[in-house]
């Protein structure tokens, strides 16, 4: 009877143990889940704006992710998917050469994030802290948010067909308070699944309004194999989009520095730059190979982390999983596609707010002094160009917006004089 007891304990003990590992992957696919539905709206707009295929780009996103999380050792807790930077230079691209060819342009724009990631490599993490300080990054990233403000407010706010905007406003406040009062209020696993308190509570406003079009679901299979397509090597087109990739570079370098903010680990160090920007190369080259947008670091996933509190890199396998296998469900991939869109506009502005709150919260670790004569150039010219929508051209060659500000916050940081006690602090954020 003793050693019955026994046994029965134990698998008592182990069943429980399986029942708890077992729950802990259901939370961690709901949370991968949920910052799906955050990256989707953006994922597959960008494809459709530049006349490519949304099931692709979801599919690209996904295997992109999950290569990223290869060569960073699985430590960062980021999403990659279709970048913006790249919408305009793909349709002007794709109608002046063809998509084939565009796509040869796409693979060498992500060769030159390895060839950066060489760079970092050879002089070390340091280079980066001396380039681009806080005073540098912290802006930059305020702007990544600023500048998708009006994304999300154009969403929770403009009229459609059949409703007003009223309608609209009042549909995106329900899903911006549930998210709010559920990321406050909220404990253990439910307020990390915040974000879809406020899809679930905006989709169930939206039904009454007839906001929901269940038509495309009625239309769509159960399995789809998404339109791949080869690129074509095109040296113009290469040449066309290659430009580009540069800001989008530098955005990468802030996106990791706000993730490493949010988390509290220097990613700089581990895994090291070099592996982000060698990670985001390998799969924007590889979306590129199969018909897919550039891929990025998404600035709405990192807002998701921050919001959520969900630090776990395992996360973003599951969305990335997800993600590929919703670009195969036709059924699945339409039902997502029926969200209106001030559900995500009330959910963004939130979100695209908490990326702003980052980089204020960067200066602010880094203690500098933006009263400094120095500072405030640097943190002015950022701020007001990359907000302001900047922009410069040459031809083909055009740089505006996030990207512009960027490299001339990394110029001014480099060129502008400093005292003795700005080299001090310079010394020690590298140390």
């Amino acid at each position: 009877m003793t050693k019955f007891r026994d046994i029965s304990s134990e698998a008592s003990e182990d069943t429980t143990v399986l029942a708890t590992t077992y729950k802990f992957r259901i939370r961690d696919f709901l949370v991968g889940v949920q910052m799906l539905f955050v990256a989707f709206g953006a994922l597959v707009l960008v494809p459709i704006l530049a006349g490519l295929d949304p099931n692709v780009a979801l599919f690209t996103s996904g295997l992109g992710t999950l290569c990223f999380q290869l060569v960073t050792g699985g430590k960062v807790p980021v999403y990659l998917a279709s970048s913006f930077a790249f919408i305009a230079p793909i349709t002007l691209s794709v109608e002046k050469f063809g998509l084939a060819e565009t796509l040869s342009g796409l693979a060498v724009a992500g060769v030159l994030y390895l060839v950066l990631s060489l760079i970092v490599f050879w002089r070390g993490s340091a280079i980066i802290s001396r380039i681009l300080p806080a005073i540098v990054t912290g802006p930059v990233i305020m702007v990544i948010g600023l500048s998708l403000a009006p994304i999300a407010v154009a969403m929770a706010s403009e009229a459609g067909e059949g409703y007003s905007r009223a309608i609209v406003i009042a549909i995106a406040t329900v899903s911006l308070l549930a998210t709010m009062l559920a990321a406050i209020l909220a404990r253990g696993f439910l307020k990390l699944i915040a974000i879809l308190f406020g899809i679930v509570a905006g989709y169930l406003v939206s039904l009454p309004f007839g906001l929901v079009d269940f038509s495309a679901v009625g239309q769509a299979t159960w399995l789809q194999i998404p339109s791949f397509t080869v690129p074509s090597f095109h040296l113009p087109a290469i040449l066309f989009i290659l430009p580009v990739a540069i800001a989008p570079a530098i955005e990468h370098i802030g996106d990791v520095l706000a993730i490493g903010s949010v988390t509290g680990n220097n990613y700089l160090r581990d895994p090291g730059i070099h592996r982000t920007l060698l990670g985001d190369g390998l799969a924007t080259t590889l979306a590129a190979f199969l018909g897919g947008p550039p891929n990025t670091t998404y600035s709405e996933v990192t807002g998701a982390v921050a919001l959520t509190q969900a630090f776990n890199p395992g996360i973003m396998t599951w969305a990335a999983l997800t993600a590929i296998t919703l670009s195969f469900c036709g059924k699945l991939g339409a039902i997502i596609q029926t969200i209106p869109v001030p559900v995500m506009g009330g959910i963004l502005i939130v979100l695209f707010g908490t990326i702003v709150v980052i980089g204020i919260n960067s200066m602010i670790q880094a203690r500098d002094d933006l009263l400094q004569p120095r500072n405030i150039a640097i943190v002015s010219a950022i701020l007001i160009l990359g907000v302001g929508g900047m922009s410069i051209s040459a031809g083909t060659f055009a740089l505006e917006g996030i990207g512009l500000s960027s490299i001339i916050g990394v110029l001014l940081n480099l060129l502008l004089p400093r005292s003795s006690l700005d080299n001090n602090q310079v010394k020690k954020q590298i140390e």
